[in-house]
């Protein structure tokens, strides 16, 4: 099973429509909630939205992706529950 990439910094550029957080669009988002949606696409879909990211969004993305997969939970809500 892939994680899901949402790392609950859920805000959309206008310009692009990615989301500044994880990368994706509308229609990717929708997409991993779906039953059928293979393992193939959705590992081409992480490769895909970190070509998308750069820079810090892209440093931060990955740290806070692998502490997810890790740990069961983003950075951000770590850091929530921690306040």
């Amino acid at each position: 099973m892939i994680i899901s990439p949402c790392i609950s910094i859920c805000k959309t550029d206008p310009r692009t429509g990615y989301c500044y957080g994880c990368g994706r669009n509308n229609e990717e988002k929708k997409l991993w909630k779906l039953e059928d949606t293979s393992n193939q696409w959705k590992s081409v879909n992480l490769n895909n939205i970190q070509k998308r990211l750069t820079g810090w969004q892209l440093e931060s993305f990955k740290d806070s992706y692998k502490y997810k997969i890790e740990n069961g939970i983003s950075l951000f809500k770590k850091n929530l529950n921690n306040e």
